[in-house]
């Protein structure tokens, strides 16, 4: 027979699960009455929702604390596991969640930390449907995903709300209307309507408008076709997105305004800008933020004088430096989404701009590349994060390029680790030395897997995630660029530093700038006698922002800036 401590928690279950099942939160509504903005897209993916939805919250963060909710249609539990090239680059939060890409956009346009439960996946939510079936949470009843998935989706929007007491809650829907994937979300979003409340609830829709060259004409018929399904799957979208290579027609804001039932003012122009951090004033300017405070009632604060100063300098910049990013994942430029970003942040705020050139550093061990043709021209060089062998050996040739001919270099994780070992082959002598990751047996194991990831089986998750603090070494460059003796920054990884080396490479010449509480991993260096070589096991990208770049990143483009026009910037 089960405890009286046991029944009495069943019950307590079953009565949350009842709530569920009857349309209700997991803990009620929430506190208070959250507005909310549900954005989806369609035709083809990729045109960008979470940019959209990052402008959105953008405005309205001027007048509301905004949550932002990211749902996804893959089984995975979060994307952790994927391959860059599956789904672009995975954003870990400060809460060492593993989540999608457009977090990365959530944050560096509203200035916010977000966390890991905003972060919804098909694989989350069935994961928890079926762990209540197997606790008999569903009194018997036959689990279906209407109502009980689209219940489990509902009643983790409305816990978010009530946890963050939230004003306005933005939840993007990945994928494309029409997706089988995503289709629970698209019904709880319908049904979510009801429950709030009309005036509480806006649908915003994002739709590509192709222009056909051979006739010199935008089309409007694919939007159009879109929308349509979205309605007979029950939402009417009261804002469509139309994005597209120029700035809509009138003829096609017509064409759109008709056949999807809209007013023409709903129709917002999404062209392609220079500079996504332009798209909160494109959306402002055509009337946006004016339409979610009629719907919303309230009168918007219109301030982006700030964001629009930083805009001018990523468009007329004094400078112009050349990086180039030397990793595997090269074919897909959003494998590197936030490194591209952070520089960017870097080089805007010392009125610079940036040209990014990609290097497969596989070419360089298959003899398609030589080192020098590939970097002979760059300004700064970084080598990013990165799994397994392939490309390894290409990497470190860049590092040692960069060290040997001055070039600026950041490295970040994985870079940090082939940093250490291209110092230790080619400066300490230590023959054949490598990480263990790559190559087991190496007589010189300077990197190696952290001693706690030893017994891990699972991977997913597991890693040394989220934030961490490094104390920093006073005096050194590193302490110098964030002017402090402490750095907190996030992590994603299951390697570190061999600290039976840390004295050998300090007697070379490396300086071990920044190292964690204990002393025992080691989370910057630097050569003092480079004009800036630095590397951190961190990954100081995922926090830079267009405001406050990183300072690493910063430090990088100020040395690049320093040495191509042999000037001091401060």
């Amino acid at each position: 027979m089960p405890s009286k401590k046991a029944a009495k928690k069943r019950k307590v279950l079953q009565q949350r699960q009842s709530s569920v099942s009857s349309g209700g939160s997991a803990k009620g509504m929430a506190t208070k009455a959250a507005k909310w903005i549900i954005t989806t897209g369609g035709v083809v993916s990729g045109i960008g929702k979470g940019t959209a939805t990052a402008s959105i919250g953008k405005l309205l963060s001027r007048n509301f604390k905004v949550v932002s909710i990211k749902c996804d249609g893959y089984i995975n539990v979060d994307p952790g596991t994927m391959n860059p090239f599956e789904h672009g680059e995975v954003f870990v939060l400060e809460d060492g969640g593993e989540v999608d890409m457009d977090f990365g956009h959530y944050e560096r346009f509203m200035n916010i930390n977000c966390k890991k439960e905003w972060n919804l996946t098909t694989g989350k939510i069935f994961d928890s449907v079926i762990r209540k079936e197997r606790q008999g949470l569903f009194l018997g009843k036959t689990v279906q995903v209407i109502p009980h998935i689209t219940n489990e989706i509902k009643a983790k929007w409305m816990d978010i709300a009530q946890a963050e007491n939230a004003d306005v809650v933005t939840i993007e829907i990945g994928g494309t209307i029409g997706d089988i994937e995503n289709s629970w979300f698209i019904e709880a979003a319908r049904q979510l309507k009801k429950e709030v409340g009309h005036d509480n609830i806006l649908y915003v829709h994002l739709s590509y408008v192709p222009f056909v060259r051979s006739i010199g004409q935008q089309k409007t018929k694919p939007a159009q076709r879109d929308v349509e399904t979205l309605r007979s799957l029950g939402i009417l979208p009261d804002i469509i997105i139309g994005r597209s290579e120029e700035e809509l027609t009138k003829e096609s804001k017509q064409k759109i305004a008709l056949f999807c039932d809209v007013p023409e003012e709903a129709v917002i122009s999404g062209k392609d800008i220079e500079t996504i951090y332009e798209v909160p004033i494109m959306f402002e300017e055509q009337g946006l933020l004016a339409l979610l405070a009629k719907r919303f009632s309230f009168t918007p604060q219109k301030d982006l004088t700030e964001w629009r100063k930083l805009i001018s300098s990523i468009k007329a910049p004094k400078y112009r430096v050349k990086v180039a990013i030397c990793g595997k994942y090269t074919a897909l430029n959003d494998s590197y989404a936030s490194l591209i970003e952070a520089l960017r942040h870097a080089a805007t705020n010392l009125n610079c701009g940036v040209d990014i050139t990609f290097v497969e550093t596989t070419e360089f061990e298959e003899g398609k590349l030589t080192v020098d043709s590939a970097l002979h021209s760059m300004d700064a060089i970084v080598v990013p994060i990165g799994f397994g062998s392939r490309g390894v050996e290409g990497k470190i040739a860049a590092i040692k390029y960069s060290r040997e001919r001055n070039v600026p270099f950041l490295g970040l994780c994985f870079g940090l680790q082939l940093a250490v070992v291209e110092f230790a082959r080619n400066v300490c002598g230590l023959k054949d030395a490598n990480t263990t990751e790559v190559n087991a047996k190496t007589p010189h194991p300077v990197v190696m897997i952290l001693p706690e990831q030893k017994k891990v089986k699972e991977l997913g998750g597991t890693m040394r995630l989220g934030a961490e603090t490094a104390q920093l070494k006073k005096g050194t460059l590193v302490a110098n660029l964030y002017k402090s003796n402490v750095a907190v920054e996030r992590h994603r990884h299951r390697y570190e530093v061999n600290p039976k080396y840390h004295s050998i490479l300090e007697r070379n010449g490396v300086v071990i700038s920044g190292s964690s509480r204990n002393g025992r991993l080691v989370e910057f260096i630097e050569l003092p006698s480079h004009p800036y070589f630095t590397a951190t096991q961190a990954h100081p990208e995922y926090k830079s922002r267009l405001e406050k770049p990183s300072p690493l990143y910063y430090g990088l483009i100020r040395a690049a800036i320093e040495k191509k026009y042999r000037v001091k910037v401060q």
